[in-house]
């Protein structure tokens, strides 16, 4: 079972930078993470998604392989990477894994613009260790679905971050 941890950051930057902090942690293996997308407000009202893998890409790339085998079987490559490679970019646009993109959508059009929330679809984490490692980031929790000793301890760890004296 998955947990989801949304938290606003004041800007995309800040977001990200702790999105890459995450995904050095789990180089180190401390945690499992099924996805981690960011949700930014812009000024006009609507909210962009930062994906961590483009399905269109991956589809496109997918399709343009399996088009090639098919079409050197058929003494046509050409035709088949094309074919293969517009029907690989429609799949991988119209899939979705990990965090429902609407989901995140709704979410972020309650942040200030300029906002950016960091959407983590955590499998297993090192929660101490995970927790030292981003808290002086600060942010504010949006939502999670950790129980909730877990919750108030992540919400205490940023809290106390913005709350600590600058030096």
């Amino acid at each position: 079972m998955s947990d989801l941890v949304a938290i606003v950051y004041p800007s995309e930057a800040k977001a990200e930078e702790v999105r890459q902090r995450l995904l050095k942690l789990q180089k180190e293996y401390l945690i499992t993470m099924n996805d981690a997308v960011i949700a930014v407000k812009t000024d006009s009202g609507s909210v962009k998604l930062n994906q961590l893998v483009n399905t269109t890409t991956v589809g496109a790339l997918s399709g343009s392989f399996w088009g090639l085998l098919i079409g050197v079987l058929f003494l046509n490559p050409i035709v088949g990477v094309a074919i293969g490679a517009a029907s690989g970019a429609l799949g991988g646009a119209l899939s979705d894994f990990g965090i429902n993109d609407s989901f995140m959508k709704e979410l972020a059009a309650k942040i200030q613009p300029g906002n950016a929330a960091l959407f983590v679809l955590i499998k297993h984490m090192t929660a101490d260790k995970v927790l030292k490692e981003i808290k002086d980031a600060g942010g504010v929790v949006l939502k999670t679905s950790l129980d909730e000793t877990k919750e108030k301890a992540l919400r205490d760890a940023l809290a106390n971050t913005a709350n600590a004296p600058a030096a």
